[in-house]
């Protein structure tokens, strides 16, 4: 098992497709770091040599990945609630940030509610009554 950026890369995973595992390395930017290093894409990540790992270790070390790019999501969000604009209070909320409609959907974001429904009469008098005494 290769580890890279400190992410272990499953081993039957082509190289490509494994390094998509590393937060902020896409599809798009795993072929241009395999283009650079000259690492055939359809190589298996147990058959890669130690050469090639640290080939493509060097590319990744010129992209900001991982720790520091998460940190950096991080902080420019809490500049966004600091400063109290629309998106900081979204954030804030745990609501959609990008315009998305709340009446129905957005259930990641908000979680999944209870509905409230009707109360009978008999149990609305139930209630009442204890609140009183």
């Amino acid at each position: 098992m290769a580890r890279i950026a400190g992410v272990d890369l499953q081993r039957n995973k082509r190289i490509e497709i494994a390094l998509c595992y590393i937060f902020g390395v896409g599809r798009a930017t795993a072929q241009k770091i395999l283009k650079e290093t000259g690492v055939n894409p359809g190589t298996k990540v147990h058959e890669l040599t130690e050469g090639d790992i640290k080939k493509i270790r060097e590319a990744l070390q010129r992209i900001r990945v991982e720790g520091d790019l998460r940190r950096d999501v991080a902080m420019n969000i809490k500049r966004l609630i600091d400063i109290g604009t629309y998106r900081g209070l979204r954030h804030k909320r745990g609501l959609p940030v990008r315009g998305q409609r709340t009446r129905t959907n957005s259930r990641t974001r908000k979680g999944k509610r209870k509905t409230v429904g009707v109360m009978r009469k008999e149990v609305k008098a139930m209630i009442d009554n204890t609140a009183k005494k």
